[in-house]
């Protein structure tokens, strides 16, 4: 019966990947119906992770607000003007680029404000666009493990800290491991397929006038109070920062807290949203008209179905799973990094992820140092072409060098993206001994 319920997860999870979008949480609602037919317990409380929920749409909430104000339009233009002065050298500050602002924003989906000025730069400096547009969106991915607002680093912090790992160590161990994953994997990127001039498929496009050369946006004016709603919720991600911090078990400046670490994300968040729409003067009926609101909801959808199909499958055959994987992992620790990796690619989501599996293997006995060095590995959403990021940078590529290959998985953002968890994972299990 296990392999068929398992039969039934992979079914519903590929259903969901062709649909697309919101595609995968409606699948994988209906897929718990079907495990609850096969005998799985399926209970909402325990299998739908509501506390990553809630930290997603306030987190969502509070950008929108920003977004409504010009915030984040702002920080485009001038990230817009960072990669033109320096063109040539927009492979490496592209994923640099997409890193900060999603370790910033809490969700990958703010790159996708930067995908069409970066393939717009890499053309216009003759630049293979895939290099850039690949690197960035694995980058984007990556940063979810080092944002302290991330629905997926709150799930883990409650995994590590009773384990001795307190959050600021967690952070500091994500961030560095997952930054130096996405450079090296700039490297990679970099010497990725011919230059573009040399691309029979640029050449074909360019003849037939399907590529577009796009000038330098003019005049861009932000809008007045744009600056202040940027630094209003900077401030809010810095009290979330300290006082995640300070309730950390092995921290212990503040004991017993009455706002646990979730609740404060959320409450601050919610903060931001208010005095950004209160000082930035914004119609608060506009916040749920903005892109990334649309975008944070249909992923708080997707996690609720994806999370609650994967949560049912696992939370029913924990003993199982333990005793099949318990052996294999203490004597093979970076199998969790690879189990991790694939699990992320099905369930489309860090977080799911992590609250699927991250629990398990902490039951199972695995090292805290295992689990904190392996969490990067939650990030490959990439291994499937069919992620939104993944679809964007592929569309906003019209010189059709970002492309899926024949196979399906020879993408142009595999390698890039393997290298870049693979880098990430050893730098995490070489840091994470000397940290914890």
């Amino acid at each position: 019966m296990i392999v068929v319920q398992f039969v039934v997860v992979l079914v519903f999870v590929f259903i969901g990947a062709r649909l697309g979008g919101i595609g995968i949480g409606l699948a994988g609602g209906a897929g718990v119906i079907v495990l609850g037919l096969l005998g799985l317990e399926v209970d909402p409380a325990t299998g739908v992770p509501w506390d990553v929920l809630g930290i997603i749409m306030c987190v969502i909430a509070a950008i929108a607000a920003m977004q409504a104000a010009g915030g984040l339009d702002y920080l485009v233009a001038k990230t817009e003007v960072v990669l033109r002065a320096r063109p040539r050298n927009i492979t490496f500050l592209a994923p640099l680029v997409t890193y900060f602002m999603t370790v910033f924003a809490g969700t990958g989906q703010v790159a996708f404000s930067t995908l069409p000025v970066i393939a717009e730069v890499a053309k216009e400096s003759d630049v293979r666009p895939s290099r850039p547009l690949s690197i960035a969106v694995v980058a984007s991915q990556m940063a979810i493990a080092a944002s302290p607002i991330s629905a997926a680093v709150v799930a883990m912090a409650a995994v590590v800290e009773p384990l001795g790992v307190d959050y600021l160590t967690l952070l500091t161990v994500a961030g560095v491991s997952t930054l130096v994953g996405c450079m090296v994997g700039a490297v990679v990127a970099s010497r990725q397929g011919v230059e573009l001039q040399d691309d029979p498929v640029y050449q074909e496009r360019l003849a037939k006038g399907l590529v577009k050369r796009r000038e330098e946006r003019a005049g861009f004016v932000a809008k007045p109070r744009a600056l202040l709603s940027l630094v209003i919720f900077a401030a809010a991600l810095l009290v979330v920062v300290l006082y995640s911090t300070a309730v950390s078990d092995s921290v212990g400046l503040i004991e017993d807290p009455t706002i646990t670490r979730s609740g404060a994300i959320m409450t601050f968040m919610l903060l931001a949203g208010l005095l950004i729409a209160v000082f930035c003067k914004i119609d608060v009926s506009t916040v749920i008209t903005q892109q990334t609101f649309r975008s944070g909801m249909s992923a708080a959808v997707c996690i609720i179905g994806v999370a609650w199909l994967g949560n049912t499958f696992v939370q029913g055959h924990t003993a199982q799973i333990e005793e099949l994987g318990g052996d294999i992992i203490q004597r093979y620790p970076w199998m969790l990094a690879v189990v991790l990796l694939l699990a992320s690619a099905l369930l489309y989501s860090q977080a799911a992820t992590t609250i699927a599996l991250m629990p398990v293997a902490a039951g199972m006995g695995v090292a805290a140092t295992t689990l904190v060095a392996s969490f990067p590995a939650v990030t490959g959403l990439f291994l499937l072409p069919t992620y939104t990021t993944v679809v964007a940078a592929i569309e906003l590529d019209d010189t059709g060098t970002t492309r899926i290959g024949k196979y399906l998985f020879n993408h142009s953002f595999m390698v890039p993206g393997l290298v870049s968890v693979a880098t990430a994972v050893a730098v995490g299990f070489g840091l994470a001994p000397l940290l914890i």
